[in-house]
């Protein structure tokens, strides 16, 4: 009698995978991080002044949450034909394969505002996609189908700058790991 093993993982057809933000947890563990010193230079001051009191520390302590909440960063995750966004606001999420819209705004810091059909919105800072190819390639696979479909009228243009960036990252890197760069 043979005794066969089951699958440890299987990718179902019906079920694609959800990809996340593969930095996430390092920028979120490096916003307390800069929480905790603040608040922790804040009440080493007010101790060394000779001011600290509980209620004292009380508000240091808020203050540093307050900190922590700004530097949170948003948690980008993505699948087929969907991607959300979720903050310490709450949660948004707009269909990929449906857009209508996408627009590039910022200087250093560049933001796409992303529109679907159903007329959801969400704003995503470009830096996500471009340190996580899987979250770019399910978002331009998406926008590959609204443009195909027709819904897609506005922002080709941007996103079309965005892929040359992002695959010039990547050939780059391929280059420099094969020792040709």
């Amino acid at each position: 009698m043979e005794r066969r093993c089951a699958p440890v993982a299987t990718v179902h057809a019906e079920r694609p995978e959800t990809v996340v933000d593969r930095h996430w947890r390092a920028h979120a563990r490096r916003a307390l991080q800069c929480a905790l010193a603040f608040v922790g230079l804040l009440m080493l001051l007010d101790w060394g002044s000779g001011g600290l009191t509980p209620a004292r520390a009380g508000l240091w302590a808020l203050l540093g949450a307050v900190a922590f909440a700004v530097l949170l960063p948003a948690r980008v995750s993505a699948g087929d034909g969907w991607l959300t966004v979720r903050g310490l606001v709450g949660r948004r999420q707009v269909r990929t394969d449906a857009l209508v819209a996408v627009r590039r705004y910022g200087g250093v810091a560049t933001r796409l505002l992303l529109r679907d059909a159903r007329g959801r919105r969400l704003v995503l800072d470009s830096r996500v996609l471009e340190a996580n190819p899987l979250i770019w390639h399910l978002l331009d696979a998406g926008a590959r189908r609204s443009l195909a479909l027709g819904t897609l009228r506005h922002g080709t243009h941007a996103l079309g700058e965005l892929a040359d960036r992002i695959d010039g990252q990547e050939a780059r890197g391929v280059l420099a790991a094969s020792g040709l760069l």
